[in-house]
């Protein structure tokens, strides 16, 4: 949400965009608001992914209050992973200025080095996949994510945690459908479709 803002240059997308370029988280209150004003379109009406968020207490109270109100189960799903693998996987991004495809140098690299497979633009570092903005994110994390999962343990939500850093994408994907059909959250999905029924 917050990179259509920087995209269309609005207000939002400015401060957001001086923020991120430094590593700063952006502030609770724009984010709320976002994320308010986003649950309530219809394509989140049978559920939804939210992926970086929350990330304060602040903001895990919110969206507590925003689900009651609308009568939607909420779940955790905690994916660990070792930092180093985290700053490796992200200062190896590379993605197309033209038509934002992402590239990983060691996993999914581009069949030309520098450029974009699909339309021949030179590829680019985002600026929060900058080593040292990856360090500063992590040590943010740290100190004001961590926190919420006790939070939401005390709250009573259904916590999925699991080490994610050797598993592939399929075997990730199978356990949190698992876990959320055991919890009475989604449907069982069968074992031959789990990987390809969640989007993660």
């Amino acid at each position: 949400m917050l990179r259509e803002h920087i995209s269309a240059g609005d207000e939002i997308g400015r401060e957001a965009q001086r923020l991120i370029r430094t590593g700063n988280l952006v502030p609770d209150e724009m984010v709320n608001n976002l994320i308010r004003l986003r649950l309530v379109e219809p394509d989140c009406r049978q559920g939804m992914i939210l992926d970086g968020y929350p990330r304060t207490i602040n903001q895990a109270s919110v969206l507590l209050d925003i689900m009651q109100e609308d009568a939607i189960r909420p779940a955790v799903v905690h994916l660990m992973v070792d930092y180093e693998k985290i700053v490796a996987r992200l200062s190896g991004r590379r993605q197309c200025p033209v038509c934002g495809t992402l590239y990983s140098l060691k996993t999914n690299p581009p069949k030309v080095a520098g450029i974009c497979d699909l339309d021949g633009s030179a590829l680019v570092t985002r600026e929060d996949d900058r080593e040292p903005v990856i360090r500063e994110r992590l040590r943010e994390y740290d100190s004001q994510t961590l926190p919420i999962l006790n939070f939401f343990r005390e709250a009573g939500v259904p916590m999925i945690e699991m080490n994610a850093g050797e598993a592939v994408p399929e075997q990730i994907g199978r356990r949190i459908c698992g876990e959320l059909a055991q919890s009475g959250l989604i449907p069982a999905v069968s074992t031959s479709n789990a990987g390809t029924d969640v989007t993660l």
